[in-house]
């Protein structure tokens, strides 16, 4: 396969990235000075090191760059990241989608192990990366994608009633005074209006189990013109048809009129959707193609129903049912819910259904490829500052293989971090340089050994 990137191609990596950080500058200004010199060497920190992506490594490979600067930069600076996310979104938007009704927008959370207690919304809680419950912090996170590709576009950190009720461990990590607690649910619900408020159009919303079983998230969505797709749980309840309810009339004389509505007499009570699903033959079903992978298409087969969800075991909101079943025999099935008008064909559902894919693939990639999951700040501003940056630093690895695609048909997210890592002006240093690189090295070395020491003699005394 022919590859058509020529030097100059090359030769531009550096000019593509100066001014994709350029069209970002005035977002780093303050008051008092700019702080976008800093901010370039973050990103390039990110984009450049390949393993252990933090400040220290930044600064081994990153020419001109200060630990001590960067560390300011994205602890304690006080540059704002919202501005900054929506020109970010902007650019995401006119990236990856001409027509908006093909954009979707896409919850996930993501769990992030961390030792300790003092990090700004540490606690043992679910992570989904070890698969169990742990010391951790937790992401929820905004994607925008079309049918290939996917970008992130917002996060919220989530914090922990533990840490909303504890003033002492909030004021260390400079968690703002105005921020209450919030569920998962109710931070992606804000992101989503946020993104709507801004002007920014999109096709439907996708999110998993944990979204898709909260009737409260669905109904507001739906009432705010919002089209969704969401996983639900195989034991979530429906009705097939829509049964008749009552307000049953009060029996004898006394005691207080009725008020609870509930099912007529002789309705059928709702059903589970795996219950549901074992009633379907062969011919309920449809295979269909759903994208192009490295191993050739990836098909399933998929059903879709108009039912009504049930909560309470009463009718709540009317919505398609769409099962999708892998091909063969043993494959488990995955049910989900949306409120697509009631004409939408079935090529569209299982289009939507699918997208939900991309935010995986976007956190993974964000993870591996620009640290997302790995940096060296406990407060609140720190941890916002570094996903900031580590969203501008996946659009710029998507733009670049965007670019480059029409040239090199298979270049990746990763094809294209390895151009900048060969293409990027590296640190050289000077023996003097070199010498003071080594002793900084030890004695960090060493006040590790020295923290191990203490710490030790703690447990001792202790026990």
């Amino acid at each position: 396969m022919d590859i058509a990137l020529s030097d100059a191609d090359f030769d531009e990596v550096e000019v593509r990235f100066t001014q994709f950080h350029y069209n970002y500058t005035p977002f780093f200004q303050n008051r008092t000075k700019s702080v976008a010199k800093n901010a370039k060497d973050y990103l390039h920190g990110q984009l450049f090191t390949q393993q252990q992506m933090n400040m220290v490594q930044y600064c081994r490979e990153v020419p001109d760059s200060e630990y001590e600067a960067m560390q300011h930069f994205i602890s304690s600076s006080p540059w704002e990241d919202r501005e900054l996310l929506k020109q970010l979104q902007n650019d995401v938007c006119h990236l990856l989608v001409d027509n908006p009704s093909d954009g979707a927008l896409i919850l996930d959370e993501s769990g992030i192990p961390k030792q300790g207690k003092m990090s700004v919304g540490v606690d043992r809680q679910y992570c989904g990366r070890l698969g169990k419950v742990d010391n951790c912090q937790v992401g929820v996170y905004l994607g925008y994608s079309n049918p290939y590709h996917a970008s992130l576009v917002d996060y919220r950190l989530y914090l922990p009633e533990s840490w909303i009720l504890d003033s002492d461990r909030r004021r260390k990590c400079g968690v703002p005074k105005e921020i209450e607690f919030q569920t998962k649910a109710q931070l992606g619900l804000e992101m989503i209006r946020t993104f709507k408020a801004s002007g920014f159009e999109f096709g439907w919303v996708c999110m998993d189990c944990h979204y898709g079983e909260q009737p409260w998230l669905l109904k507001t969505l739906t009432n705010s013109d919002i089209c969704y797709m969401a996983d639900i749980p195989c034991d979530t309840r429906i009705f097939p048809h829509c049964p008749q309810t009552e307000i049953p009339k009060r029996k004898g004389h006394r005691g207080r009129l009725p008020t609870q509505e509930r099912l007529a007499e002789g309705e059928t009570s709702s059903v589970e959707v795996r219950a549901f699903a074992k009633t379907l033959t062969e011919s309920d079903w449809t295979q269909l193609s759903l994208r192009e992978t490295e191993r050739g298409w990836l098909c399933a087969n998929f059903a879709a129903f108009r039912v009504w969800h049930s909560v309470d075991n009463l009718p709540f909101q009317e919505v398609w049912l769409v099962l999708r079943r892998p091909l063969g025999e043993n494959g488990t099935i995955r049910f989900a819910f949306s409120n697509a008008p009631s004409d939408t064909p079935l090529t569209r559902l299982a289009m939507m259904q699918c997208r939900r894919y991309w935010v995986e693939r976007a956190l993974e990639d964000a993870k591996g490829e620009a640290g997302l999951d790995q940096y060296q700040v406990r407060g609140w501003t720190g941890w916002h500052h570094h996903m900031t940056m580590t969203l501008l630093a996946m659009l710029f690895l998507l733009q670049l293989t965007i670019q480059f695609r029409d040239r090199v048909p298979l270049l990746t997210l990763q094809d294209a971090r390895e151009i900048l890592e060969k293409f990027l002006p590296r640190k050289s240093y000077s023996p003097k340089e070199f010498t003071e690189l080594l002793k900084q090295k030890h004695q960090a070395r060493l006040s590790a050994r020295r923290s191990h020491a203490k710490k030790q003699k703690l447990y001792d005394t202790k026990t």
